[in-house]
C-alpha cells in the first residue's frame, strides 16, 4: 500500500501565502503523476495542479500565476506554494499520486489520496 500524508494547511489572511507538502510512503516502485485537488463546502472536488515525474505541470485557470507545484522525486514528496491567496481558495486540499508499487513479489498500479488539509483564507 502507498500512503500520502499532507501538511502545511492553516488560516491565513487574503493576500498571504501557504506552502503545502505531501509525502508518499509505502511499497513504492515509482510515482508518475502527483497532484493537488481541493474541495470547498457544498462543491465537488476540483483539480488544482498536477506534475509529472519529468516535471511537466498543469494548473487550474483559477490558480495560474499564484500557485506553484513542485516535487522532489528522491523524497517522493510534492509541494504546493500558494501565494496571493483569496477567500475563494478556502477548501480542504487533497494530495494525489499514481504509479507502480511493488509488494516483494508483484508489481501493481496504485492511485492514492491523502487525508486532506484545511486551508482557510480570511477576507
Amino acid at each position: 500500500q502507498v500512503q500520502l500524508v499532507e501538511s502545511g494547511g492553516g488560516l491565513v489572511q487574503a493576500g498571504g501565502s501557504l506552502r503545502l507538502s505531501c509525502a508518499a510512503s509505502g511499497s513504492i516502485f515509482s510515482i508518475q503523476a502527483m497532484g493537488w485537488y481541493r474541495q470547498a463546502p457544498g462543491k465537488q472536488r476540483e483539480l488544482v495542479a498536477t506534475i509529472t515525474k519529468g516535471g511537466s505541470t498543469n494548473y487550474a485557470d483559477s490558480v495560474k500565476g499564484r500557485f506553484t507545484i513542485s516535487r522532489d522525486n528522491a523524497a517522493n514528496t510534492v509541494y504546493l506554494q500558494m501565494n496571493s491567496l483569496k477567500p475563494e481558495d478556502t477548501a480542504v486540499y487533497y494530495c494525489n499520486a499514481d504509479g507502480l508499487e511493488y509488494s516483494g513479489r508483484y508489481y501493481g498500479s496504485f492511485n492514492s489520496w491523502g487525508q486532506g488539509t484545511q486551508v482557510t483564507v480570511s477576507s
